[in-house]
């Protein structure tokens, strides 16, 4: 009997060591990871605000881009398709950035390539060797606003997919923000969890958010 006391004493602390070792490493998860995801918090809260209230003057961007015209003389672009022939064009133009087509390309080869800060139109006409390029360089608050919705590939359009190597670096960061916050979200309920005399008040809010969130939710689906 003596020996089976023993072993469940033994169970017991290795129960408990491993749930302390648990909750040491979710504490440093959580202050870590959010002092890592601080700026990246603040920048999507604060261009939140800018896509929220777009008549904020001191925010404005567009109206207020740099725009320069300019006409070189190329080579006759190499590819089969549109694709290869835009990639070429940017080789020998030296500029770099996500390609955008139009929902029509009638005539000359036209497209667009974008990047934080910098939109530039590009028309081309292959016989005569001659590219026109439109450059809307944007201020700082433009650069913000496209970080919080550059993407590379607009929702609607299944034309355009992601081809800069740059843009699928943002958006995979913006991914692992996105998970890591919710990492942060369930090890806060965990922390939370352990405060017994915090616990009445945090069901509260647990609640009162879940009803404000899913009020939302069903007066648009009721709306649309």
């Amino acid at each position: 009997m003596p020996w089976q006391l023993d072993n469940g004493i033994a169970v017991e602390r290795q129960e408990r060591s491993a749930a302390g070792t648990f909750l040491v490493w979710n504490r440093r998860i959580h202050y870590f990871l959010g002092l890592y995801l601080l700026f990246f918090t603040w920048l999507f809260v604060f261009t939140g605000l800018l896509l929220n209230h777009p008549r904020w003057q001191f925010a404005q961007f567009w109206p207020n881009r740099v725009q320069t015209t300019s006409e070189y003389h190329v080579q006759a672009p190499a590819g089969g398709s549109d694709v290869e022939r835009a990639r070429d064009l940017m080789r020998q133009l030296g500029i770099a950035g996500e390609i955008q087509w139009p929902a029509q390309r009638p005539g000359p080869l036209a497209f667009q390539v974008s990047r934080p800060g910098l939109v530039l139109d590009v028309k081309a006409d292959l016989e005569q060797g001659r590219v026109t390029v439109q450059r809307n360089q944007l201020n700082g608050w433009g650069v913000m606003h496209l970080l919080h919705t550059f993407t590379g590939v607009p929702a609607a359009d299944a034309r355009n997919t992601r081809d800069w190597t740059l843009t699928t670096v943002w958006a995979l960061s913006m991914d692992a923000v996105a998970l890591g916050l919710i990492v942060m979200v369930f090890s806060s309920y965990i922390m939370w969890y352990r405060l017994r005399a915090k616990r009445l008040g945090g069901i509260f809010a647990l609640l009162l958010g879940f009803v404000s969130c899913g009020t939302f939710i069903g007066a648009l689906r009721w709306l649309i």
